[in-house]
C-alpha cells in the first residue's frame, strides 16, 4: 500500500508538472504544425509545387496550405494519416498514395483539405509514404 506520508513534496510538484506538460503540449504542437518550419520550406515547396495527383496526373495535389509532413498508422491492410487541423487520423485511398516519385525528405506528406472546406469529409488529394514509420 502506498504511504502518502513518505511521497517528497518535489516529487509531488514533478508529477504535477508533468502532468500539466503533457496536457498542454499539444495544443503548442498543433500550432506549430500549420506551418512548415522555415529550413524545410525550400524543399517542400518544391517537391508540392511539381506533385500531380496519382489518379489524375494532369491535376495538381495541392500547394503548401494544403500539404504537410505528418505521422501516419496502418491498421487493417489501411493506410491512416493524421490531419492537422482537427488531429484526426483519416483513411488514405490506395489511388491517392503516390508510387511513382520519392518524398523530398523520407516523412510521410499529405495533401487534404481541412475538415470544413467545401469539399466531401475526409478528402485526400494526395499521400506520399516516408521512409520510416
Amino acid at each position: 500500500m502506498l504511504n502518502l506520508a513518505r511521497i517528497s513534496v518535489p516529487f509531488l510538484v514533478a508529477v504535477r508538472s508533468s502532468a500539466i506538460t503533457a496536457l498542454v503540449a499539444p495544443c503548442n504542437i498543433t500550432a506549430q504544425e500549420r506551418h512548415h518550419p522555415p529550413q524545410d520550406m525550400e524543399l517542400h515547396e518544391k517537391f508540392y509545387s511539381t506533385w500531380f495527383m496519382p489518379d489524375q496526373p494532369s491535376k495538381s495535389c495541392c500547394n503548401t496550405a494544403d500539404c504537410y509532413p505528418t505521422q501516419v498508422k496502418y491498421h487493417d491492410g489501411q493506410w491512416w494519416a493524421l490531419r492537422r487541423e482537427d488531429r484526426k487520423y483519416i483513411p488514405i485511398p490506395w489511388q491517392k498514395v503516390e508510387i511513382n516519385r520519392n518524398n523530398p525528405d523520407g516523412r510521410n506528406h499529405l495533401c487534404a483539405p481541412p475538415p470544413s472546406s467545401h469539399y466531401a469529409p475526409d478528402t485526400v488529394f494526395c499521400f506520399a509514404l516516408g521512409g520510416g514509420i
